[in-house]
């Protein structure tokens, strides 16, 4: 594989094999929910003992808690849900019926700029945007960033007043409270749902993309769900909803397992959407393989850290500088190769043509090399 990472690779400890994953968002046909959204069951309850309670019974006081409510209230008006007219798939289950999907999405800019996930307006021939205040407008798409990042940016031909706070995902601690707001089931706009930074830095693997350097959240994620905002308690946007595990393959349910893009990507990623339409990315030229304590312990490697070289391309930057298939990266720049430090977040950091330092263990021995990186094409 190239820098991307999309050939099949043992999963890191934590995760484990055989994990059955999910993309969150949500399919209907001619305006009916399907695509897998369950049954919502109410309880059958005796309506009478609810009138039985005396109107002149004390009731409780609840203090609401200001800072989830000041946040909702903050943030909510700037999520949207995306409703997408699906180009060529021939609608749902070989009917000939347009198929029709829903995705959440957030302004991030006064001028019309939506992120979403790229997932979400994958093969769309229209676009939707659905405001919290039931406003409707045509978007247009901007530019996607498949296959790395599972972002895109979408434009409205209209000033908006409400605009998100992009937050300092680097700034992130496992157990910081959490919401993520979004387009629940594909129907219930702006649903709001609590739960913590469960973890940093993970990666998730799915059937034709990688993502690594996600924040694992226990924060309700259902389907529609996808490219809505992940927000801290001051309001900020840290990360956006992209994808959920389910269950493993041996049928064993999965509960409290979500992951979001960090809001540090988003910057990055979006900015440049806006201003190019596409992302330049810099160019190593190799297939790679994360490698972590209990990997390399597994395998006897020399170092318990670092980027496996799993192939080099021919021409490319790493076959320039010298590397070769079977050398571990150690280093790139001022960067360890660890797991808060992923390959592909790392190369991002750097730009088209820079000249590089590479730190190289081969054998057992480590090497410094000079690299001048590429741009993928």
């Amino acid at each position: 594989m190239e820098d991307a990472s999309l050939s099949p690779q043992p999963r890191g400890p934590g995760l484990g094999p055989g994990l059955v994953v999910a993309l969150i968002f949500v399919a209907f046909v001619a305006g009916t929910l399907g695509g897998g959204i369950a049954a919502v069951m109410l309880s059958g309850g005796d309506s009478r003992a609810v009138s039985s309670v005396s109107d002149s019974a004390p009731q409780p006081t609840f203090q609401k808690d200001s800072a989830m409510v000041d946040t909702v209230n903050k943030v909510g008006p700037a999520v949207v849900t995306i409703v997408t007219e699906i180009n060529g798939r021939g609608g749902l289950r070989g009917s000939s019926t347009p198929e029709i999907a829903a995705g959440s999405g957030f302004i991030i800019d006064s001028r019309g700029y939506i992120v979403t996930n790229a997932h979400v307006v994958r093969d769309a021939r229209s676009l939707t945007v659905v405001f919290a205040d039931g406003r409707r407008l045509d978007g247009r798409l901007v530019g996607t960033d498949e296959p790395f990042s599972d972002l895109a940016v979408i434009k409205v031909d209209e000033q908006l007043s409400s605009v998100v706070d992009l937050g300092d995902s680097d700034a992130l601690t496992p157990g910081q409270p959490v919401l993520a707001i979004g387009n629940a089931l594909g129907d219930y706009r702006n649903t709001v749902t609590q739960g913590i930074v469960s973890g940093l830095h993970r990666t998730w693997r799915g059937e034709a993309i990688v993502m690594e350097d996600l924040i694992q959240t226990d924060a309700a994620i259902n389907h529609g769900n996808s490219g809505g905002p992940l927000v801290n308690a001051a309001g900020q946007i840290i990360g956006v909803n992209t994808s959920v595990i389910r269950q493993t393959q041996g049928g064993q349910i999965v509960e409290g397992i979500g992951f979001a893009i960090p809001s540090n990507t988003v910057k990055l990623v979006a900015s440049q959407l806006v201003k190019n339409g596409k992302v330049t990315r810099p160019y190593l030229g190799i297939s790679h393989q994360q490698i972590n304590p209990a990997m390399a312990s597994f395998y006897s490697l020399p170092v318990p850290n670092g980027v496996f070289i799993l192939q080099v391309a021919a021409d490319g930057p790493a076959a320039a500088a010298g590397l070769q298939r079977g050398d571990i990266l150690v280093r790139m720049g001022n960067d360890p190769m660890d797991d808060e430090h992923p390959f592909l977040s790392t190369l991002m950091k750097h730009s088209p043509n820079e000249k590089l330092t590479l730190v190289v263990n081969r054998d057992g021995k480590e090497i410094d090399m000079e690299v001048t990186l590429g741009e993928r094409q």
